[in-house]
């Protein structure tokens, strides 16, 4: 799947709080966009303080392109469809959904042209209801009704994550290619596990032999259950094999008796 950089828009009104754009900025790089715009933030040069570039972690090419604009009508200036965030429901306004329960559907239109645009609003207050009323949905990400109080930078990266995977995603690649699975043991080699397990639970005086029970049956049961691999089973033969040698050497047989010694006549 192309990693190119992706179009959508995310738009920041009246943010506050240096720290949070670089956050914000970083998320965005991780899902693959790169569109952020601060409507009349705090200061004009927020995403260059140093929390900025800090929290940005590496993500200093959105903070670089990031354009500062003084109303949200510029900031969506060329998007078709925006989508306000809010927490607090509103008795008036767009229809209000969670992240996925719109995203996939409005991922589908953006094929016939249509620019997608997130609209955040300040860390403390939110999206003022003017704000709300110029979008064509509010996005309300589902959380615990007694709080539901995200940082702002949080629900940045939530809504990119979830428009991400609306959009398709990316596959998640393993570190090292998956080495070919051993295979099942059979029952022979099960059996002879068994028999070795039998014979050192016998010398560590786990198993006694005049009254076994159902241990071994029990036993037999589990690995059934279990059915290990060859590979799995060469570990708990090696197991057994390290548990033989730290019980040390077995106990020397007894010596017959001696025989009779024959009768002088």
């Amino acid at each position: 799947m192309s990693t190119a950089v992706d179009p959508t828009r995310f738009v920041l009104v009246r943010p506050s709080h240096a720290g949070n754009v670089g956050a914000a900025a970083r998320a965005l790089k991780v899902m693959g966009f790169a569109d952020l715009v601060l409507v009349a933030p705090r200061h004009a040069d927020l995403h260059r303080h140093d929390d900025a570039v800090a929290l940005a972690s590496g993500a200093t090419d959105v903070l670089d392109g990031v354009r500062v604009v003084d109303t949200l009508a510029e900031a969506l200036q060329g998007v078709t469809h925006a989508c306000a965030t809010a927490m607090t429901p509103r008795d008036f306004g767009p229809p209000v959904a969670a992240p996925r329960e719109h995203l996939p559907a409005l991922a589908a239109e953006r094929a016939e042209g249509r620019r997608v645009g997130f609209v955040f609003g300040r860390e403390r207050t939110g999206l003022a209801n003017e704000d709300v009323w110029r979008c064509h949905a509010c996005l309300s990400i589902p959380a615990n009704p007694a709080y539901g109080s995200l940082n702002l930078a949080q629900a940045v990266q939530l809504v990119a994550y979830e428009w991400r995977q609306a959009l398709g995603g990316w596959p998640v690649v393993p570190a090292r290619p998956a080495l070919a699975p051993s295979p099942p043991a059979d029952v022979a080699a099960v059996q002879a596990a068994l028999a070795h397990w039998q014979a050192v639970l016998e010398r560590i005086g786990f198993l006694d032999p005049a009254a076994p029970k159902k241990l071994m049956p029990r036993l037999n049961q589990l690995l059934n259950r279990a059915q290990p691999t060859v590979d799995e089973l060469h570990v708990l033969r090696g197991i057994a094999r390290a548990v033989e040698a730290a019980a040390g050497a077995p106990p020397p047989a007894p010596a017959p008796a001696p025989a009779s010694a024959p009768k002088q006549g």
